[in-house]
């Protein structure tokens, strides 16, 4: 799949750079062709402004420098629509583009190729009163005044310039296609990257329903088989099912919020939050619960930690760091938590006294569905995606998460998000 869509992308960037390249490369030769034409029909046009009949004879008005450019001739139509005579008076120029002028439409430059020579037209109908010129085959009456030049060098230079355009583009398209290929693969890495993630996120998902369902299943089919057996006769598998239950109904919740998160549908509503009463709120919540298992909580904040954050995801928070502590730290053992402000940061530790942390598993504490000892955790209750959640909270307020073993013996973990200025 990943193939196909490289090789779409590949083809569209190139089909784009090529209609650019094209549509640049028109522009040029478009440009440098009316410049160059320009100039010529502006010499023409000025020849013909410049001359009239007077006394019978076609005279400048003035000694103009377009009177002198060598290419421009003057053809002199009359009355019947016949090319009488040439001006200057040259013959032999007569038979040669006497078929220039066919159908030449008036006031409008044209361009004519004829014997492999390429000339400019302008027919200007000729309105003074004074329209009779004498001419060796007597006098005529003229009708209009044809301005033609040879435009020969111009349409070399041109296709010179359409030559380069050409090359330009051939060699373009080759680099274009080396370069669009490499664009789409680097741009294709994350897309990758996104969906080998979303399927290992689902398969890990599958994976993790796979155990609870299997437990409540085996159970309940085992409750069905002895139907005359009371509640209490079956209360420890009824115990498994109802453990398994909350043990996915934790995990669906968890699952939700990362979905969530990913389509980024969930809001956080940043307002000013008093850091310290956050804190003691949730380890008011704990003590009891570290106590059951033979653990001490103690707290130590500064004063005044005050921050920019979501109350409810930072207490979410906290709740998933001092859960996780509680779970592996084994009694008799000691919990802290500590709250200070360092500079512009509000830094919020969680310390046990636990087992530590694997060196290896260091790495990839936050990664979903990532636990180092897998049976203990499924044993404690854990779903391996209360690090991820609590990784994303403290992205989404532009914080940081790290986490380490203590010298002594234990995991620390510590958030560090921006305090209110």
């Amino acid at each position: 799949m990943f193939k196909r869509t490289l090789r779409r992308l590949s083809v569209m960037n190139s089909i784009v750079f090529l209609l650019i390249f094209v549509f640049f490369g028109t522009i040029i030769y478009g440009f440098v062709a009316y410049r160059f034409f320009d100039k010529v029909d502006e010499a023409m046009f000025n020849k013909i402004k410049n001359y009239s009949i007077v006394d019978g004879k076609m005279v400048p008005y003035s000694r103009s420098r377009f009177l002198f450019d060598p290419r421009i001739f003057i053809l002199i139509r009359d009355d019947r629509g016949q090319v009488s005579t040439i001006f200057p008076y040259d013959q032999d120029n007569m038979e040669n583009v006497v078929d220039l002028i066919a159908d030449v439409l008036p006031y409008q430059f044209q361009t004519r190729t004829i014997e492999n020579h390429t000339y400019r037209i302008l027919d200007v109908p000729y309105r003074h009163p004074n329209n009779i010129l004498d001419t060796e085959r007597g006098p005529v009456v003229v009708r209009a005044l044809i301005a033609v030049s040879i435009v020969d060098s111009e349409v070399a230079s041109l296709h010179d310039l359409l030559i380069v355009i050409a090359s330009g583009l051939v060699i373009g398209m080759i680099i274009i296609v080396f370069a669009s290929y490499n664009l789409a693969k680097r741009s294709m890495i994350p897309i990758q990257a996104s969906w080998e993630k979303q399927q290992q996120f689902v398969a890990d998902a599958s994976h993790e329903l796979r155990t609870p369902l299997a437990v409540v299943t085996s159970n309940a089919e085992l409750i069905l088989r002895h139907p005359a057996h009371s509640v209490e006769e079956e209360s420890i598998r009824v115990t498994n099912i109802i453990r398994e239950v909350r043990r996915m109904t934790k995990l669906v919740s968890n699952l939700l919020t990362l979905a969530r998160s990913d389509a980024n549908q969930i809001e956080i509503k940043l307002a000013h939050v008093n850091g310290n009463e956050v804190i003691e709120t949730v380890t008011e919540l704990f003590i009891p619960l570290a106590e059951m298992e033979g653990l001490t909580l103690q707290v130590k904040l500064d004063e005044q930690l005050e921050l920019m954050a979501d109350k409810e995801r930072l207490h979410q928070l906290l709740v998933i760091l001092l859960d996780n502590a509680i779970k592996y730290t084994p009694p008799p053992g000691q919990l802290l938590i500590t709250g200070s402000k360092q500079g512009s940061s509000l830094v919020i530790t969680v310390e046990d006294s636990g087992p530590g942390i694997p060196t290896e598993d260091l790495p990839h504490v936050f990664d979903r569905f990532y636990r180092g000892d897998k049976a203990r955790s499924r044993e404690k209750g854990g779903t391996g995606l209360g690090l991820s959640i609590a990784k994303w909270i403290v992205d989404q307020h532009n914080g940081k998460i790290e986490v380490a073993n203590k010298s002594g013996g234990g995991a620390k973990f510590s958030v560090i998000l921006p305090a209110k200025k």
